[in-house]
């Protein structure tokens, strides 16, 4: 396996290109599903589980090509609806690919899914609105076994237990070639989600209030084809506006969009960051005190502070003036970062769901080991502040979310380098 040797110390400078959001991608990938035109994607980012997801629907018979940033779906050969366990079992965003296979097909059978182990994220709310459109699903050997009972789902009205983002998007594909109406309240009204909206738009869906808890959706026969392009990253915008922080850097990143940052860039102003906004060139401007403040954080669901971003702002309170608390209201077990960050020299205390961290004067280099996404990320953070050669292990993670890493932190000063076994 891939490790990171990271060499802390260096103050960040100059400009990254911002890549397309690996949240949006996927679900919008999977929307080329419900149509036997084309979907021509763009600002699609390479990463491993854009791969994974691509693997999954060529075996689908639909087919996949690859031009860079480019990806052409052509869903006219859909065949076979199901999503094996081989592929599913890596991301457990591969579950996306249920609503519109039933939808389309009548019928699906996909593998319940894997993922980052960052805690309980299950797929009720998922089953529970698309029996509600008329499908009956089964759990046979780890399948979802799914079908409708008529022709078609049937449009109603669905109330989710709890806002899923992907629950959210899920139902909001399935209810595209419905009958009828749905609406589902209580949704998630995270930017991506309104990304996929936008999308299925575009290939002729009828949706409104996409980015509020209530979507509606008016089922139509079928869907055309598309020129679509993925918004940019914004927990890959607010890595680097953490990895500049943390180094005391000034960096410029370009091709972002600002307004979906609101609540990291606040936190990252408290710390004592000076950031500017240009929404017309779309781009952000980072400029770093010597110092950074700490700051508290509570995670929550979009407007507030995203879970994805709480490891890289955990990492800059480990060498903030004072000490933060940091609640995670999402996800139960995401704090498996703290004790690698601890290895580095953090000081960081967790009770059940909240951690609390004391900052120290500088981390000091050792070997540590990723345990999901985002905490690779904030391990990499922390790195380039330590004093020392900082080996992250297992960064696979990395990989699934992060495109070019090492590339880009080089680009802006860092040194970085990636060792394969």
């Amino acid at each position: 396996m891939d490790k990171l040797l990271i060499t802390g110390g260096q103050r960040l400078s100059g400009e990254v290109k911002i890549s397309g959001a690996k949240n949006a991608a996927l679900p919008i990938l999977c929307a080329g599903l419900l149509t036997s035109g084309t979907l021509e994607l763009h600002n699609v980012p390479q990463l491993r589980d854009v791969n994974t997801i691509l693997k999954i629907i060529n075996e689908t018979g639909v087919t996949c090509t690859r031009d860079k940033d480019c990806v052409f779906i052509n869903g006219q050969g859909l065949n076979n609806p199901v999503a094996s366990y081989e592929l599913v079992k890596t991301m457990r965003a591969s579950i996306l690919t249920l609503g519109p296979l039933l939808a389309r097909c009548g019928e699906a059978k996909v593998s319940l899914p894997g993922g980052c182990a960052i805690g309980a994220r299950p797929v009720d709310q998922h089953i529970k609105g698309l029996q509600a459109m008329g499908a009956e699903i089964n759990i046979d050997k780890g399948y979802v076994i799914a079908k409708t009972k008529g022709k078609k789902l049937v449009g109603t009205r669905i109330c989710t237990d709890m806002v899923t983002v992907t629950g959210t998007e899920n139902l909001m594909m399935a209810a595209c070639l419905a009958e009828g109406e749905t609406i589902i309240e209580n949704a998630a009204r995270e930017p991506e989600v309104i990304d996929l909206a936008n999308c299925l738009i575009s290939l002729g869906a009828k949706i409104s209030g996409a980015g509020t808890d209530v979507i509606k959706i008016q089922g139509v026969e079928k869907l055309a084809s598309s020129n679509y392009s993925v918004m940019p990253d914004r927990i890959e915008t607010g890595t680097y506006l953490c990895a500049a922080a943390m180094t005391g850097g000034e960096i410029l990143l370009s091709n972002t969009i600002t307004w979906t940052l609101d609540s990291v860039i606040e936190k990252l102003s408290e710390m004592g960051c000076d950031i500017v906004s240009d929404v017309r060139n779309q781009s952000l401007r980072i400029k770093s005190p010597q110092k950074l403040k700490s700051v508290n954080l509570r995670t929550a669901p979009y407007p507030a502070f995203p879970t994805d971003m709480q490891a890289q702002c955990m990492a800059l309170n480990c060498i903030a003036d004072g000490v933060a608390t940091i609640k995670e209201t999402i996800f139960e077990n995401r704090f498996m970062h703290a004790v690698e960050l601890m290895r580095l020299g953090a000081n960081i205390a967790i009770d059940g769901n909240i951690a609390t961290v004391r900052g120290v004067e500088n981390l000091t280099a050792a070997k540590v080991m990723a345990t999901d996404l985002r905490a690779s990320a904030s391990l990499v953070i922390a790195a380039l502040k330590a004093e020392g050669s900082t080996t992250i292990e297992r960064i696979y993670h990395l990989d699934r979310g992060y495109e070019n890493i090492e590339e880009k932190l080089t680009g802006l000063g860092a040194i970085v380098k990636r060792i394969s076994d």
